[in-house]
């Protein structure tokens, strides 16, 4: 091994990052990633300060301002941030709330007294590392007949604190903050309007009459958008639930006091939820200190506990359980398909998992709302039996369908195993000799006698034969427990080795796809020049779109073109593939004689032919198949295979009179 040139590792090794480089030059400690999400979380730094004045009755309106160089201002109507000289630390508030980290005003006991009592930002760290990892930051505090300003340049002051005596019109309380996140810092600053959008209405959700105004600067001007839910979370599951839910929207709320462990403080918590439950949709969200909690923590795991024991012991002491499901037991996963439910909870103390607040972890949080949850389900359910006995129906359906598809989903794992010789379990399978998938070729044929026809003319060191019998199932319209009771379609699928895509419900419950599982280097579709070919063709493409994708993205998928005419002179045929090309074809052999039939059905051609036109690399022609847009993919699909009758009307009363000719005119 080569000699490494020595490095020294000693006292003098040590380095601490300083002021705004502390931030700077780390900002994924504190915003969760350098790039784009960690921008936006720095964004919701200081709109969420301005909730915070919201929450605790100062000001009912936030104006968020985001311009196109991508600065953002954010304008609050609370009592303004203090900028002015603090005497008990000895130094301006301006320079601890926007120059120290772990500096604010929400380090406080539980008292009444405290500036802020329920606080989205608890570390007072938001603030100063936005203003760290920003270009610029303006900041102005209106104290009522005071303007107090305050300029940085990438985490410096950059002025010093201006003070400005306001007249009587201008007099306010507030604070506006304008400042453009820094690309020295971020990789990307450029925070989609969906983002704001998204923000903004979850904020609005839990903060109960706040209006949340956000103006997006264009090129033709600020569009504008206005969040208000008046009433909170109520409003928003009853929005969710549209016009027939399958109950009304329920709201509880409560509060009470408790610790994490015995030997700490007590502190404060509210609680309030609302729910119904739906056959048609089914949301879960849960908030903490006005924070979005996407990875839930004591909430989440309180309303799983919550609404499963509750929810069986209704069924169990209704005798709903059949007597074969008594051992049986209802899943969270069977109430949530059908419940839209939303928390929302505050503290004095919240414990976070990181500084992106994404999930609450008190002890204390977590036991209170279990047992706040568990009273409040058995209360609605001894005060509203009817309402009790529609959501153990439909929680009672969801289970038994889950069932079902437990047992669907061990057949279809065993049907597809791959652990068998292909060989031995399909049947008129004709394998290659090579066993390296990148020289491999399948070639799909329709029917037995097209079989025969191409393994006679193949490779049989790298072409394998795989015969499909007639026409398979629609694959678009079909649901995945038809599809997999299809001997054809599974037959293939075990025949080409990687498993199957499958969305939604069903997904992961089978096989799942493996691009290294796939035996071959290319699929060749090979069916008849003909209606009923063309048809098996598409049939057959539908099973590759539907249940594989990503093979037609991967270039795996190939068509075998076969000829349409048989051009014979004197010592020579020629195939011609097209109208066009038989046209060619006759201009270039000129005035010899010849004969010109229609090309054969691929089960009557010899194998010469066969190897020629359609299996010798060297001769044949293959189109491989493409996804040039997924979106007209899509709609062609559906149009001409899926359930959209209308478009299928339109698409045959726009086109049919190009198919004229094709029209069995005997009804045969």
């Amino acid at each position: 091994m080569a000699n490494k040139e020595k490095k020294t590792y000693d006292d003098q090794s040590i380095v601490s990052l300083k002021g705004a480089d502390r931030v700077r030059k780390r900002p994924a400690v504190i915003f969760g990633s350098d790039g784009l999400e960690g921008c936006e979380h720095s964004a919701f730094e200081i709109l969420s300060n301005s909730v915070d004045e919201a929450r605790e009755g100062f000001g009912n309106r936030i104006h968020i301002t985001v311009y196109r160089d991508h600065s953002i201002e954010v304008e609050d109507f609370g009592r303004g941030v203090p900028l002015d000289w603090n005497e008990k630390e000895g130094r301006y508030n301006w320079e601890l709330v926007y120059c120290e980290l772990y500096a604010g005003g929400k380090y406080f006991n539980n008292s009444d007294e405290a500036s802020y009592k329920y606080s989205l930002g608890m570390n007072g760290l938001g603030a100063c590392a936005t203003q760290y990892s920003s270009e610029y930051m303006d900041v102005r505090s209106y104290k009522q007949d005071k303007l107090y300003e305050i300029h940085f340049k990438k985490g410096e002051a950059a002025s010093e604190l201006i003070v400005t005596d306001l007249p009587k019109r201008e007099r306010r309380t507030g604070t506006i903050t304008r400042w453009r996140p820094d690309l020295d810092v971020f990789t990307d600053i450029a925070i989609p309007l969906d983002y704001y959008l998204t923000v903004l209405k979850k904020q609005s959700v839990v903060n109960a009459g706040v209006t949340f105004l956000l103006k997006w600067e264009t090129e033709e001007g600020f569009e504008e958008y206005t969040f208000l839910y008046e009433n909170g979370i109520v409003d928003y599951v009853t929005e969710l639930a549209g016009e027939n839910p399958l109950t009304p929207t329920v709201f509880r709320s409560t509060e009470g006091k408790g610790r994490d462990r015995s030997d700490k403080e007590d502190y404060s918590l509210k609680c309030e939820v609302a729910f119904c439950f739906s056959n048609a949709v089914n949301v879960l969200e849960y908030y903490h200190n006005s924070s979005f909690l996407e990875h839930g923590g004591a909430p989440e795991k309180a309303v799983k506990s919550a609404f499963v024991s509750e929810i069986d012991k209704y069924i169990r002491a209704t005798g709903k359980y059949t007597k074969s499901e008594q051992k049986s037991k209802i899943s969270f996963m069977d109430i949530q398909d059908c419940l839209i439910l939303v928390t929302n909870s505050v503290s004095t103390q919240a414990s976070y998992e990181n500084q992106t607040k994404k999930s609450v972890t008190n002890a204390f949080i977590g036991e209170s709302m279990t047992a706040f949850l568990k009273q409040t389900l058995e209360i609605y359910f001894a005060e509203k039996p009817q309402e009790a006995d529609k959501i153990a129906a439909q929680v009672l359906v969801n289970m038994r369908s889950r069932e079902k598809a437990e047992v669907t989903r061990l057949d279809i794992k065993k049907k597809l195993s791959g652990t068998m010789d292909v060989a031995n379990r399909v049947d008129k399978f004709v394998n290659c000799r090579s066993k390296d998938p990148a020289l491999r070729e399948l070639y799909i044929v329709e029917g037995n006698s097209a079989m025969t026809s191409c393994k006679l003319a193949r490779d049989a060191e790298f072409q394998a034969i795989m015969p499909v019998r007639g026409k398979t199932l629609n694959c678009l319209k079909a649901p995945y427990d038809k599809i997999f009771k299809s001997e054809i379609i599974t037959d293939l699928l075990k025949v080409i080795g990687c498993g199957v895509e499958i969305k939604g419900k069903v997904k992961g419950d089978i096989v799942p796809f493996s691009p290294d599982a796939l035996r071959w280097d290319k699929i060749i579709i090979c069916t008849d020049a003909d209606k009923d070919g063309f048809q098996i063709r598409t049939l057959i493409l539908t099973i590759f779109y539907r249940l594989l994708p990503s093979l037609i993205r991967m270039g795996k998928i190939y068509i075998a073109e076969s000829p349409l005419y048989e051009i014979t002179c004197k010592d020579q045929t020629y195939f011609a593939y097209s109208d066009p090309d038989k046209i060619r074809i006759l201009e270039m052999i000129g005035d010899a004689k010849y004969t010109i039939q229609r090309s054969k059905g691929l089960g009557e051609n010899d194998p010469d032919m066969m190897s020629y036109t359609t299996m010798d690399p060297a001769t044949r022609r293959l189109i491989r198949v493409e996804e040039a847009d997924p979106t007209e993919t899509t709609i062609i699909f559906d149009t001409l295979l899926g359930d959209d009758l209308p478009a299928r009307k339109e698409f045959i009363s726009k086109y049919g009179h190009l198919y004229l000719d094709d029209i069995d005119v005997d009804g045969n």
